[in-house]
Order: C-alpha cells, then sequence, then structure tokens
C-alpha cells in the first residue's frame, strides 16, 4: 500500500538537529507541479490522437469514405473485445408474472453463457400482440431492473403499445459477482452509507464492475464484452417469442444503461432504434471533467485508433437514433453532448438521412428523468410502430414542478422481491451458476496450454520481442540523449541532471533528474560511498523513494559496502503520482491514479510498458555513472512493490544488464488476478492481453531464474504468500 511520506529526515550532528530535504523535482517552467506532470504528459497524447481523429473525421466525403470510415470502426471495436462467444441454448423461463395498470410483467431467466444467468423483467401491453419491443439496460442502480427509473421507462414502453425487457446487468440487482458467503451485510463496505440490496451483497456495482474488468484485461477482452453479449442474448429471446415482432427492436437506457445501449446500438444491426441517455460526450470533454470511468467503459487503445463515442453513433448510420441528455447533467455534461451531436448529424446528412438523428435536451439533471423517458418512447413510437405523438407519463402535473415531484408522481409499482426472479435474490445463490470470475478462469486455462505451447517455440530474442510489443514498451528508443563521451552499447547516454547534493557522514547523496522522454521528469537520489567498489544497485520502490533512505535504513547498508545505489522514481511513483482519483469510487482499491491508468488504456499504453522503459533508461544511466574509465558499472536491481513488474520486465529484457534481481512485495502471477473473485491495487500491472503470450513467471524464466529473487511475496489483494 503507498504511504504519505515526508520530504525530510531529521538528523542530529553533535547536539545540533537539522531537517534534510530529500525532494528532487520543483515546477517546470509552465508551471506544472510534479504531482501533475504526468497527467498532463498523458493529455497532451491524448489530445494528440482525438485531433488526428478530428482531422480524419472532416476527409470523409463520399458514401464509400462513409461506409470505410463504419466498417474500420466497428472492426476494431469487435477485435478489442477479444470477439464474442459462440451461441448457447438459452434455457429461458418464465417464473412469475404480475399484473399492473395498463400492463403486465413477466419475470425470465435466461442464460447468456451456458450456466450464467440473466435475470429480467418483460413489460407487456395489456393490448392485443404482438409488439414491438425496447431492450432496456440498467445504469449504474444498486438495485438492477427494481430500480424505480428503470421501471418507469418500462411501464410507459408498455402501457404505449411496446414491450420492454428490462435486465440485471452483471454487479447489479440479482446478478452480483463478488458475494460474500460468510456473512450478512447491511450496508456496502466500499459506500457505508448505501444499503445493500441483498444481505451477501458487499460492494456496489462500480467496484465489482473494475474488478473483474481487470481479469478481462488480462485476457484481452473487456468486461464490455460480457454486458453488450448479456444485451444481445437479450434480444435473442425477445426474438423467439410468438408476441413479439422480430425486426422491430429498440434500445434504450440512461448512464451505465447509455454506455451499454451506444455499445449495442453499434455492434448489433438487429436494433432499429436507439435512444442512448446520459451518457454520450466527447472523450476530450469527459477527461477534462470527470476523467476516465469503469473498465467496461474503456476499450483499450480505441482513442489512438480513431474511435471516439461519436462513432458509437456514427456506426449505426442511418438508422434512428435519438440522443437524451440533460442541461444540468453534472456527471456527463452537456457541453460535450453538443459536439458530439453535431459530428454524427453530419454523418447522417451525408448519408442523406438527417432526420434519423435528433438531440434532446431536458432541462433537468443527471438521470433517466420524465422529460428523457417521455422523449424515449415517443421516438420508439415513431419508428417501431409508425406513430407519431405526444407521449405524457403523467397527464395532470401540479404547478409549480420539481425534481422530486416528478419522482413522487412516477413512482414504480414494484418492490425488489416483487421483481425477483431467483428463489435466494442472487444467480450466484443457485446451483452450479458461474461468475465472470469462473468464466475468465476457464478462458485462462484454455489461453495457458496455448501460450505455453507457443512460449516454447520461441528463441530468447522472438520471446523480447513478444514481450516488448505486448507491453509497449519502447526498447529505450523514446529516451531523451544528451552529447557525451561516455556512452552506451546503444550509442547514447539518457539525459540526467545534478541538481542538488547532500553530505552524510561516510558518503554523499546527489540529487538526479532524468528525462526519458519529452514531457517525463523521472526524480532520484544518488547514494555515492567514499570509496565505489565498482557495483551499483538500481533501488526501485513503489512507494518513493525516500521510504528506505533514511540514516541506518537498507540503503545505506549497502552504500556502506561501497555500493553506488540510485535510488529511482519511476512514472506516476512517489513525486510524479497524481494520486487525485476524482471520483474515488473505489475507496482506493484500484490505486488512486487509476483515472490516469485508465487514460492510458485509452490511448493504447500500459504503466507496465511506460515503466519499463524508465527502469531500462535508469539502468543506462546507472551503468556509467560515477564511472573514469571505458568499464561499467556491475548493476544489481531491487525493486519493491508496484516497482516490481516493471523492474522484472526490465530484467527480462536484457538480461545480461543485471548481476543479480530483487523483487519484494509481488504476486506470484497474472493469473491470479482471473481467477481470484476479489483484487487490490492491482490496475497498475495489468497488461491488455498479456495472458495470451505469456505470465510472470515466464519472465522469471527469461531473465534467469538462476539470479532472481523473490522476497516476501504477496497475493492479489496484498496479503504474504509462503517465499519461494
Amino acid at each position: 500500500m503507498r504511504q504519505i511520506l515526508t520530504s525530510a529526515f531529521f538528523l542530529t550532528v553533535g547536539t545540533v538537529a537539522f531537517a534534510e530535504n530529500l525532494t528532487v523535482l520543483t515546477e517546470t517552467p509552465d508551471g506544472i507541479p510534479p504531482g501533475k506532470q504526468f497527467e498532463v504528459y498523458l493529455k497532451q497524447e491524448f489530445y494528440r490522437h482525438v485531433d488526428r481523429r478530428l482531422e480524419a473525421y472532416e476527409a470523409v466525403k463520399t458514401r464509400a469514405d462513409c461506409e470505410k470510415w463504419q466498417t474500420e470502426r466497428r472492426e476494431f471495436f469487435v477485435r478489442q473485445l477479444d470477439g464474442f462467444p459462440q451461441r448457447t441454448p438459452l434455457g429461458a423461463r418464465i417464473v412469475g408474472r404480475l399484473e399492473g395498470k395498463g400492463y403486465r410483467v413477466e419475470k425470465v431467466i435466461f442464460e447468456s453463457r451456458p450456466k450464467h444467468h440473466v435475470t429480467a423483467n418483460l413489460y407487456l401491453p395489456k393490448t392485443k400482440p404482438p409488439y414491438p419491443a425496447v431492450l432496456v439496460p440498467c445504469g449504474h442502480s444498486h438495485n438492477g431492473k427494481a430500480a424505480g427509473q428503470y421501471q418507469r421507462i418500462s411501464i410507459l414502453l408498455a402501457k404505449h403499445g411496446i414491450a420492454a425487457l428490462c435486465y440485471d446487468p452483471i454487479s447489479q440487482g440479482e446478478r452480483y459477482q463478488m458475494l460474500d458467503y460468510e456473512k450478512d451485510h447491511t450496508h456496502f463496505r466500499t459506500a457505508k452509507w448505501l444499503e445493500v440490496p441483498h444481505p451477501r451483497v458487499q460492494y456496489v456495482c462500480t467496484v465489482e464492475h473494475t474488478t473483474a474488468g481487470l481479469g478481462c484485461i488480462l485476457l484481452g477482452s473487456n468486461l464490455a464484452q460480457y454486458r453488450i453479449w448479456d444485451g444481445m442474448r437479450a434480444i435473442d429471446y425477445l426474438q423467439s417469442r410468438d408476441d413479439i415482432i422480430a425486426d422491430k427492436i429498440g434500445c434504450t437506457g440512461n448512464s451505465g444503461g447509455g454506455t451499454l445501449t451506444a455499445y449495442l446500438m453499434a455492434l448489433d444491426d438487429r436494433i432499429v432504434a436507439a435512444a442512448p441517455g446520459g451518457f454520450l460526450m466527447t472523450y476530450r470533454r469527459l477527461i477534462d471533467t470527470k476523467g476516465a470511468q469503469d473498465a467496461e467503459q474503456n476499450i483499450f487503445g480505441q482513442v489512438a485508433f480513431g474511435m471516439d463515442e461519436a462513432d458509437y453513433v456514427i456506426m449505426r448510420a442511418p438508422k434512428p437514433t435519438l440522443i437524451c441528455a440533460s442541461t444540468r447533467d453534472k456527471t456527463f455534461p452537456i457541453e460535450g453532448t453538443w459536439p458530439l451531436f453535431r459530428e454524427a448529424k453530419r454523418f447522417y446528412t451525408r448519408l442523406r438521412y438527417p432526420e434519423r438523428v435528433e438531440l434532446i435536451e431536458a432541462d433537468a439533471p443527471h438521470g433517466f428523468t420524465i422529460q428523457t423517458r417521455e422523449a424515449a418512447v415517443q421516438w420508439m413510437r415513431r419508428w417501431l410502430l409508425g406513430i407519431e405523438d405526444v407521449v405524457r407519463e403523467v397527464d395532470k402535473l401540479p404547478e409549480p414542478l420539481d425534481d422530486k415531484t416528478i419522482w413522487k408522481l412516477s413512482d414504480g409499482d414494484w418492490t425488489n422481491k416483487e421483481l425477483q426472479c431467483t428463489t435466494e435474490g442472487q444467480v450466484l445463490l443457485m446451483p452450479g451458476e458461474k461468475s465472470v470470475f469462473q468464466l475468465n478462469a476457464e478462458i485462462e486455462k484454455r489461453l495457458r496450454e496455448k501460450r505455453t505451447a507457443e512460449w516454447r517455440k520461441l528463441t530468447a530474442a522472438q520471446r523480447r520481442d513478444l514481450v516488448r510489443k505486448t507491453i509497449g514498451c519502447a526498447a529505450g528508443c523514446r529516451t531523451v540523449t544528451q552529447k557525451d563521451d561516455s556512452k552506451d552499447e546503444r550509442g547514447e547516454k539518457p539525459a540526467c541532471s545534478a541538481v542538488g547534493k547532500i553530505q552524510r557522514d561516510g558518503y554523499t547523496i546527489e540529487k538526479l533528474v532524468l528525462i526519458p522522454e519529452t514531457g517525463i521528469q523521472l526524480p532520484a537520489l544518488a547514494f555515492i560511498p567514499a570509496k565505489p567498489n565498482g557495483q551499483a544497485c538500481l533501488y526501485l520502490h513503489g512507494e518513493s523513494m525516500k521510504v528506505d533512505a533514511a540514516p541506518g535504513g537498507p540503503i545505506e547498508l549497502l552504500v556502506k559496502q561501497g555500493q553506488i545505489v540510485l535510488a529511482a522514481e519511476l512514472r506516476g511513483i512517489g513525486e510524479t503520482e497524481t494520486g487525485h482519483d476524482k471520483r474515488d469510487y473505489g475507496r482506493g482499491r484500484f490505486g488512486r491514479d487509476v483515472q490516469e491508468i485508465f487514460l492510458a488504456y485509452l490511448i493504447g499504453r500500459s504503466y507496465v510498458g511506460m515503466r519499463t522503459d524508465d527502469v531500462e533508461a535508469w539502468a543506462r544511466f546507472l551503468a556509467r555513472y560515477k564511472t573514469t574509465n571505458d568499464r561499467e558499472n556491475e548493476l544489481h536491481l531491487v525493486a519493491i512493490g508496484e516497482a516490481a513488474i516493471p523492474a522484472l520486465h526490465a530484467a527480462a529484457l536484457d538480461a545480461e544488464r543485471f548481476a543479480s534481481v530483487r523483487l519484494r512485495n509481488m504476486i506470484a502471477s497474472w493469473a491470479d488476478i482471473v481467477r481470484t473473485p476479489e483484487n487490490l491495487n492491482q490496475a497498475a500491472g495489468v497488461v491488455h492481453g498479456v495472458l495470451k503470450h505469456f505470465d510472470l513467471p515466464d519472465l522469471i524464466d527469461l531473465a534467469g531464474a538462476n539470479k532472481v529473487r523473490i522476497e516476501e511475496p504477496l497475493d492479489v489483494v496484498g496479503n504474504p504468500l509462503p517465499s519461494k
């Protein structure tokens, strides 16, 4: 776990005590403080990708151009999700019925994958069938389909002649994936002011989404694949019914349900009319305001590829799409929605169907409010029933009307228990049910067999090439260099400057700043003994270079033996840690810099890859540091906590560089993140698709198992494991 560290140590000389300032970095000439520099670096790269996409968008003119744009993005989207599984029997069954005023409800359970059930409520008109149908994926409501706003949109659709299938997403309603089987809970562990929808539920839906999402990332997929597939199978279920018109399917949802509506409408051609709400906005505005969202709302490399949120609408053009937004939405600001709508409108116009994409802006806060519900139903009636009329949820409203009044007047009819589909209230309590974690573990097992066989066929050089490509490591190519007589075998020396010195008993501390690439500054403290013995240790702590720097600490013990010790930091650690996590939805479960981790993910970068570059740059510098002849220092590598995985990569990629490697507080395997239904602070160490190619034990072998020592290993929630 990261600690809050002071920048000074107190030393006593005789009877005089004084503070020792070990802080290295200061503001840049542009006034950017150290804790913001990495964030600014990532945003600048992000902006470049966004600008390139807009340039490419402006070059789309002809129908052929439009079709190419759509095809490329749809194929990319599916590829980044790792495709979809085979369709298997739904095993659908109706487990209960309810009678409402002007509508009726059937409680439905079906399997989107074998032994993986979806719970849903089908709202049906009381008129004569068949009916068109609208899929209603829920937003981030803890009680899923039972939330009032999702009941209301479903009831309103049914009362206006359209069936509505509202289903629980993963980790909501009856489909939580991280149950506590030992004890009951009344409130969420990470949001103690919120009551749980079921006694066995312990974490809010967003925590579950990202926890499971990290395992999906390692497999080269995304939690969005599970959620999109649930929706596609829900459409399969609707089309299997005689009372539903199979070619008249719509989809509408708000917030997280708006995300799912956007994904589904882009990828499933069966959705004739769509009304995504409370979600769509430009990525530029999103990153500048709220920052990157949950795991399923970030597709790997999509911004780098040139796929913005407008493309979810554009991909389905010219199918009818209504963008629902709100003036006072602070979660997804309206200022980001209008530019997106303009892009979509221009694209639809190029295809000669400008009337098929519209935007409504309700003077309301975030939520599936009465205004957006009415607009969505009116849109569905236009395109699914061919009826153009005004839809009103409540005929007579009191004056003045406020949000609380709207909520009360249109409240849903049913309680959570009445709408419940399972006997025990959670699908995971059903015999034989498989969670996302179990399904991912099965996928990992199949991948393990394949990757092991493929890894064995490769030479050491081919393995290293594969590692670099997978993690996005630049092989030191980005390193800013300086002209100097002392260059390494690459013909370059990393640009590093000394910015201060501190004298201690028997050795000197030199403050250093390394520039591994433009826009990044990394600090270090070089501990230089009076008589160096030709050995040097690169000491990387995952919290800060200052942690073990106190007199009498681990670093000083090495220095007293004659080693030069470079206590260095990698980007996003210590002085350059962003640490703001604006939303803090995980209460520290994914690292305080989780939004920057997902921002990097959106532009196709991994923290592991970037930090491996940093380790290599520091190692090249240290090899020549304080040498007076052509002979390099003999290097030793020590890495602790969050720095351990990048250090292991650097050691594996340049096995001859280090005489010894000590890795402390590192997990044993990425596969453990996939298999274990809980993890803590692992986001910075995951790499998209890495388990298709190799795992951490493979890197240990590549680095040289005889010189790699694993100390005090941890499991994926931070508990000690037996040392090997």
